[in-house]
C-alpha cells in the first residue's frame, strides 16, 4: 500500500478477498480471538478443508496470519488472528487506484464470474 492508499491491483486483491460470505465470517470470527483451525471449523460450522481454502487466500492478502504451536499433548497446531486493517472505499480511493492498475482486466484467474 501506498500512504495514499492501496494500489489497484492491491485494491481489487482484497476486495476479491473479502467477496465471500466464508472469509467474511473467518475475519468477524478472529476479530474476537485468535484460533485454530478445527476449532473455527466447529464454530462456522464448514468443513477443515473448506476453511483452509478460504484462510489462504486471507493470508495471501495479508489479512490474517499463522502461527503454529505445539498443544500440551504434543499436537502441532495452527492458529490463525486477524491483522489489524483499514481500507477506506470511497470514490476518491478508487480514483487513485485505478491508473496503478497493472492491466485493464486485471482479475484472479479462480474468481472469474
Amino acid at each position: 500500500m501506498t500512504a495514499t492508499g492501496p494500489s489497484g491491483d492491491e485494491l481489487l486483491r482484497l476486495l476479491g478477498a473479502l467477496a465471500n460470505p466464508h472469509r467474511l465470517r473467518i475475519v468477524a470470527a478472529l476479530r474476537a480471538e485468535r484460533a485454530y483451525v478445527s476449532q473455527l471449523a466447529r464454530e462456522l460450522g464448514i468443513s477443515r478443508a473448506l476453511l483452509q481454502l478460504h484462510l489462504r487466500k486471507l493470508e495471501a492478502v495479508g489479512l490474517v496470519s499463522a502461527s503454529l504451536e505445539l498443544s500440551e499433548d504434543g499436537k502441532a497446531m495452527k492458529f490463525y488472528e486477524v491483522k489489524p486493517f483499514l481500507v477506506e472505499l470511497s470514490p476518491g480511493t478508487i480514483a487513485a487506484a485505478a491508473p496503478t492498475l497493472t492491466s485493464p482486466d486485471t482479475v484472479d484467474q479462480g474468481e472469474r464470474p
